[in-house]
């Protein structure tokens, strides 16, 4: 019999966001896959780090971090042949997805080269994005409003054009382009309705207001909110 691959959300970071299905999931896992970094740190083992079980078999994926694709395809397909083997000799694989699966998660990759061969399964998590609207204490948005979810490595002209009617905005993977995002917004007059949260639900979590975050700093796994507020309540 052929293993089932489980692209498993374990949500923004607080191990307490996890579903029953994914507890449930990695707690039997036989081999558990997960991206790491090139120093071998991986966020989405670490968040469920305290319900991996002694015997489960670990398959690190490194992920270059880099703007080409290249280097990441070639690991992508490197990682569904060694994911194949495992699943080719029977055994179930999970693989850790931090947030959603599907939600800008490395999971869809992964996805898309062996579902075809494969039984391919994907469990929902919390998300960056919905994580962050909790823990600012503010909707994403309200009745009718259009809600526009942007990833920051967009360039600031696309960023610009998308902003300029957004009722409600998201800009997410900020990271390095905060200092793009940010003269974008001021250029829109948008920053007193921008807050950003950095490592939402983690201990380090911090929620600031766009503007007063210090020229220089550069807040890393962060999300900023943008929402003018037009629906009445």
């Amino acid at each position: 019999m052929s293993g089932t691959l489980y692209g498993v959300g374990v949500g923004p970071g607080d191990p307490e966001l996890l579903t029953l299905k994914a507890h449930r999931l990695i707690t039997s896992a036989a081999v558990l896959a997960y991206p790491v970094n090139a120093e071998g740190y991986g966020f989405a083992q670490q968040i469920v780090g305290e319900f991996i079980q002694s015997e489960s078999v670990h398959l690190p994926i490194t992920i270059p971090m880099k703007t080409e694709r290249s280097p990441a395809r070639c690991a992508y397909d490197q990682a569904a042949k060694e994911i194949g083997v495992h699943l080719e000799s029977g055994r179930d694989v999970v693989f850790l997805c931090e947030g959603d699966p599907f939600f800008f998660g490395s999971f869809m990759y992964l996805f898309e080269r062996l579902n075809g061969t494969h039984t391919c399964k994907v469990v929902p998590g919390v998300t960056s994005l919905t994580a962050c609207a909790a823990e600012l204490g503010r909707p994403l948005a309200a009745r009718n409003d259009v809600l526009k979810v942007l990833p920051a490595p967009l360039d600031a002209n696309a960023l610009s054009s998308e902003l300029q009617n957004a009722q409600s905005a998201a800009i997410i993977k900020v990271g390095r382009h905060f200092e793009k995002v940010r003269a974008v917004l001021e250029n829109l007059e948008l920053t007193e309705q921008a807050w950003i949260v950095e490592a939402a639900t983690n201990p380090h979590q911090t929620i600031r207001a766009l503007n007063e975050v210090p020229e220089g700093e550069r807040p890393y796994f962060s999300t900023i909110l943008i929402y003018r507020g037009e629906e009445p309540w």
